[in-house]
């Protein structure tokens, strides 16, 4: 059965990456067959390069990952090329400071002053940074092409209608998040974000699949921001498909450190393994971060209590009992670039395909699976394409 679920996924996205889908253009309309854009280096007409401005939700440790695999994507196309190697434990504004200073290139700039955050997921400094943006570009007109990275920033660029060509990383619902229009058109002219539809559906139908549970605990901030990051509204639709229960439990997490982020998720981890629900939903949160995961992973395994990840692999080996395998995000990052260069390359935006779908490949914890009393049928096993076996 497992495998007939994984087969229905990759059907899917077959389907969502059609050429009829992947055609979508302007106003819904498709591109003519002969007009394909380049993505190799190009400067701008009047010679000059190409100045690129960086906006982030927050202090967020997918913001810098992305950031850095859209500069090594950039570096595979030719665009530039790193003069000393890339560090990996930047934040944002240090690695968006250290690709300003550290590359070479003709073509392109990092504009080291074009950088914008709301305060760390402060609300209220989404409108005077928004204000300062718009500012800048109207005044200045300097910069060329923004990336966005995370819910907050890509809601703010497309307030501001995008002004100059926009590129939206790090998303967890584009669309549920009112930044797109749909999975196939972002709805403005000026902007780009990338979409992949169904990801949470896919992610809890293959759970519920695994794991028969009658209730799901979610943590989330109870917030319009909060249930888009935690894909409330996908776990609602397939609780009333397949019958299940959801127990939420609010735990705040903008507008407040990283620390008291951190305490809340714990807290109502813990009331959620104290209620004893049938398995847990470990969704994004400024709480769940790579320290805080081994502590919510010991408080569902006492619990004995089946674990699954929206983030992926990379919590499944740090003790959450299933994910769906992400695909290496350097293609991610790739997928970005290429966008960037085909728009330097006068495609507009919202031309571009969106879609981005992660391979249906499960990742599974055995270590954890022994500890909660999960013994994982055949067809699981024989499904799974990354195994971690203990810590």
């Amino acid at each position: 059965m497992i495998r007939y679920l994984l087969l229905a996924i990759l059907a899917a996205t077959s389907l969502l990456t059609s050429p009829a889908l992947l055609a979508q253009a302007t106003n819904n309309a498709p591109l003519p067959a002969s007009q394909v854009f380049a993505t190799s280096p190009i400067n701008k007409p009047d010679g000059g390069k190409w100045r690129i401005g960086y906006v982030e939700s927050g202090d967020y440790a997918d913001y810098p990952l992305t950031l850095g695999e859209i500069a090594d994507g950039l570096q595979s196309l030719g665009w530039l090329r790193f003069n000393s190697d890339r560090p990996q434990t930047l934040s944002g504004h240090d690695l968006w400071l250290w690709l300003s200073a550290n590359i070479t290139s003709k073509q392109l700039d990092f504009v080291a002053n074009a950088y914008w955050q709301p305060g760390n997921f402060d609300a209220s400094q989404r409108e005077p940074m928004r204000a300062a943006i718009a500012q800048r570009i109207k005044d200045k007109g300097d910069l060329d092409l923004m990336i966005a990275m995370g819910t907050w920033a890509g809601q703010d660029m497309r307030a501001l209608g995008p002004p100059i060509p926009t590129v939206v990383g790090s998303t967890s619902d584009a669309v549920a998040a009112g930044i797109a229009d749909s999975a196939q058109d972002s709805g403005r002219d000026l902007l780009h974000v990338r979409v992949e539809p169904e990801r949470y559906q896919r992610q809890l139908r293959l759970f519920h699949e695994i794991v028969p549970f009658k209730t799901l605990g979610l943590v989330y901030e109870d917030s319009v921001a909060g249930r888009t990051y935690a894909g409330v509204a996908a776990a609602e639709q397939v609780s009333r498909e397949l019958g299940f229960r959801i127990v939420g439990c609010n735990a705040p997490s903008s507008s407040v450190s990283t620390e008291t982020a951190v305490a809340n998720a714990l807290g109502c981890y813990q009331k959620l393994a104290t209620e004893h629900v049938d398995a847990v939903y470990v969704t994004s949160h400024r709480g769940v971060t790579s320290q805080s995961v081994p502590d919510i992973t010991r408080m569902l395994e006492k619990a004995k209590i089946p674990s699954f990840s929206m983030a992926g692999s990379k919590e499944v080996e740090q003790g959450i009992l299933l994910s769906l395998a992400q695909a290496d995000i350097s293609y991610l990052g790739l997928f970005h670039a290429e966008t960037m260069a085909r728009i330097f390359h006068g495609a507009k935006p919202r031309q571009l395909s969106q879609l981005w779908i992660d391979p249906p490949k499960i990742a599974l914890n055995l270590a954890t699976a022994r500890i909660i009393g999960f013994d994982p049928p055949v067809d699981i096993l024989l499904a799974t394409d990354e195994v971690y076996g203990g810590r």
